[in-house]
Parts: C-alpha cells; structure tokens; sequence
C-alpha cells in the first residue's frame, strides 16, 4: 500500500530498483540489460508521478514479474483515464508522460478498479532484456 505523494516516486524507483536486480535482469557486462532497465525506471516515474499530479498519489503499487516480462501497475483513487495532452514541442518540460509510455512500454492501459474500490489502475508492460 502506498499513500501519499511525499518521495513516493523515489521509494517506488527504489523498490523497483531492488526487484530487478533480484530477478536478474541486470546480466554481467551487458548495457542492452541495463539500458532496460532504466526504461523501467523511467516508466515508473512517470505512471507515480502521474498519479501524484493528478489522483492525489498512487494507492497502491505492484510489480509482476512474467515469464517474458514486468508489468507495472499504479491503483488511484480517480476514475479519470489517462488523456494525452495537445502536441507539443519536446523541448518543452512536463506533459510527455503518455508519449514515453508509447514508445518505452510494451504495452500499456488502465482499468477500473473492481466493486469496492473506487479509482483505477494504471498499467504498462515490459519485455525482458534480450541476452548477448
């Protein structure tokens, strides 16, 4: 359960940080790894800052790990789906969150969360790093 916004995007970084180490995606002497999962990492900061910038903070924050990846999913209490915001120059600072879910993410969405529970969760998914 997380609640809040306070270093709630570095404690999620920092959790994430730890699990993909602990399943190995960080091969010995292979940048493809790492390089993977900074964009998991980033993928992270940008759906709990999301949540934080427009739900109030995430609720809840889950990793899954797959046989062929991770999936991420971020639980608020807002029932608002995520909206892309007008085009804009990239030079520009803030509202490119959806387009680097676009491009980094294999997959991602959002739900409405089940009966009892208002809000929705975010979620994206990522392949693991290929092996040299």
């Amino acid at each position: 359960m997380v609640r809040g916004v306070r270093r709630v995007v570095s404690r999620c970084r920092d959790f994430t940080a730890e699990a993909l180490a602990d399943w190995g995606w960080i091969p010995a002497g292979s940048e493809a790894g790492e390089e993977r999962v900074e964009d998991v990492l980033l993928l992270v900061s940008e759906v709990v800052t999301n949540a934080c910038l427009h739900a109030g903070g995430p609720e809840e924050f889950v990793l899954r790990r797959g046989r062929e990846g991770v999936r991420v999913e971020v639980a608020d209490a807002s029932s608002e789906p995520p909206r892309p915001h007008a085009p804009r120059s990239p030079a520009l600072p803030g509202g490119h969150g959806l387009m680097v879910l676009d491009r980094l993410a294999g997959a991602w969405g959002y739900e409405v969360r089940g009966p009892g529970a208002a809000g929705k969760v975010v979620w994206l998914e990522v392949s693991l790093p290929s092996r040299p």
